[in-house]
């Protein structure tokens, strides 16, 4: 067990390091003061039960510095339980920018994420499409800042940054540091060629290249993936077309999960789309991260039974913790976080076994979401 911890510890801090020297090479968009936008923006927004949400996100996108002329705003309904549908076509009545409700329920068959984000694409009339959740915020620049990267280095997949607000408890702390390792792997691996993760809160891709892949197909039968499977997809075709949009100015925040309940629903749902993965450097990622996490658990009976000896065991403790601060605390300094850094340690504690848990009730379980229980397999 000694040299295979060993070496999967290294393999490990080597992916990590080079994607920490990616994201320090990748660099900052800053929205220039003479930018003139010329391309037509659809915001396309699947949402399911977002009463308490969607009005404060559809206030942010009339606050938009891009012209209201250039974009227009698709909530795309599925069959949404509660007063979300009423409360879009109130507010769309009296909006400043084009908003248009579709719903999931006049249309034969047609349920979950997926099924939303297709039918937007369908409706759109924007070139680039700009995706994010109805329980999301967004800042006045944001589809400029998404145009100008579009419009410069004519991209025809763009990943943005995510993350929490109102984070109060240690609980949604640590979620955040959790998190931002999740936004800064996925930047970091575009920035290096390798694109592998991406947040369907906070991207854009043209309406050309998505019927040019043929959408989801092939992978219709995964609830989650809506936003990665485009991403691998593309990237077969376009890998030098795609772009990781980071400016602080971009980034769209959410709110973390308030209960363990919720939040280990979340993350399965997440894995669920790992095994559906068909690229190999994804694979290899996704692979090296669950068996670092797996080696580091069964290191603790091996060395309490001295089946490993005490100093290569804190050895690898320290080197996983090592790497990892190193790169989360970048990526926390981007995010205006830098005093998260306190919760990289007490993350570290619990991390171990939420990936392996995770990970494994992705590959065979099943999650409830949304006020559906739906199964991994």
């Amino acid at each position: 067990m000694s040299f295979i911890l060993l070496l999967v510890v290294i393999l490990y801090s080597f992916l990590i390091i080079r994607r920490l020297t990616s994201w320090n090479n990748l660099q900052e968009i800053i929205l220039p003061t003479a930018f003139q936008p010329e391309v037509k923006l659809s915001v396309i927004i699947p949402v399911r039960n977002e009463s308490a949400n969607i009005i404060a996100l559809l206030q942010d996108l009339e606050l938009q510095s891009y012209p209201t002329e250039l974009f227009e705003v698709l909530v795309v309904d599925d069959h949404s339980e509660d007063e979300t549908a009423a409360l879009v076509q109130a507010f769309a009545a009296q909006a400043s920018v084009t908003i248009r409700l579709l719903q999931l329920k006049d249309y034969d068959k047609l349920y979950l994420k997926k099924a939303a984000v297709q039918k937007g694409v369908e409706l759109a009339t924007g070139e680039l499409l700009v995706f994010t959740d109805g329980d999301c915020r967004v800042q006045p620049n944001w589809l400029s800042l998404f145009a100008h990267t579009y419009q410069t280095k004519q991209a025809v997949f763009i990943s943005g940054p995510v993350s929490f607000q109102d984070t109060t408890s240690l609980f949604e702390k640590m979620q955040l540091v959790e998190f931002a390792s999740l936004i800064g792997i996925g930047g970091a691996s575009i920035a290096l060629g390798k694109p592998n993760m991406c947040n369907g809160a906070n991207l854009a891709y043209t309406k050309a290249a998505f019927q040019e892949i043929n959408g989801f197909a092939g992978n219709e039968g995964v609830a989650s993936g809506d936003d990665e499977f485009i991403l691998h997809k593309l990237s077969e075709r376009y890998l030098d077309k795609i772009t990781f949009l980071k400016s602080a100015e971009a980034i769209v925040y959410t709110n973390a999960r308030k209960t363990l309940s919720i939040f280990i629903s979340q993350r399965v749902r997440w894995a669920s789309k790992w095994r559906s993965y068909t690229k190999l450097n994804v694979q290899l990622v996704a692979l090296t991260v669950f068996m670092v996490n797996l080696l580091l658990f069964l290191a603790i009976p091996a060395v309490i039974g001295g089946w490993l000896t005490h100093w290569l065991f804190i050895l690898a403790y320290v080197a996983k913790f090592g790497v990892d601060f190193l790169f989360l605390s970048r990526i926390l300094a981007f995010l205006g976080k830098p005093k998260y850094n306190l919760y990289i340690l007490p993350l570290q504690l619990v991390y171990i076994p939420y990936v392996l848990v995770t990970a494994l009730a992705g590959l065979f379980g099943r999650y409830t979401w949304k006020g559906r229980t739906l199964k991994t397999l």
